[in-house]
């Protein structure tokens, strides 16, 4: 799986807005957004564009303007974030997994294809952003942690 820029900074920005959640401060200029994670600008108000549209965030116009989170950070899956910025989870040359469909020896890469899928979603929808600001996951993200060779590229 391949994580777009986008994405990764769609959840670093989204990282500070639960923080600042947290502490009951006042909406953030996408300016702090950018510099404390060291993002470039142009391309985060894109992604903070895509996130207001996905209904991720909210933003404020005005001397105290900036942008928060549209819910509390434990209701706000990490899948919710990839969504609003880079579509669905899983595609197969542009199409759901359930909507591919093959012959012969290949006829049943459409059950592989659902299973990755379904692999992603029990990660990314069972984290929330609250999840990975403390650092305190689910049992099931532990578990997967926890396996001999997780840590090591293959």
């Amino acid at each position: 799986m391949d994580i777009s820029a986008r994405t990764e900074y769609a959840v670093r920005a989204t990282l500070i807005l639960a923080r600042a959640q947290a502490a009951g401060a006042d909406p953030v200029p996408a300016d702090e957004l950018a510099a404390e994670q060291d993002l470039p600008r142009k391309f985060l108000e894109a992604i903070l564009a895509d996130l207001r549209r996905g209904g991720v965030v909210v933003s404020q116009r005005g001397a105290s303007g900036g942008y928060r989170l549209a819910r509390p950070s434990a209701e706000l899956s990490i899948g919710a974030i990839f969504r609003a910025v880079d579509g669905p989870l899983a595609e197969v040359r542009g199409l759901r997994p359930s909507e591919t469909t093959y012959t012969g020896v290949a006829q049943h890469l459409p059950t592989l294809w659902v299973a990755v899928r379904a692999s992603l979603r029990e990660v990314l929808d069972g984290v929330s952003v609250a999840d990975v600001l403390s650092g305190d996951f689910p049992a099931s993200v532990d578990q997967l942690l926890a396996v001999p060779d997780a840590w090591h590229n293959r």
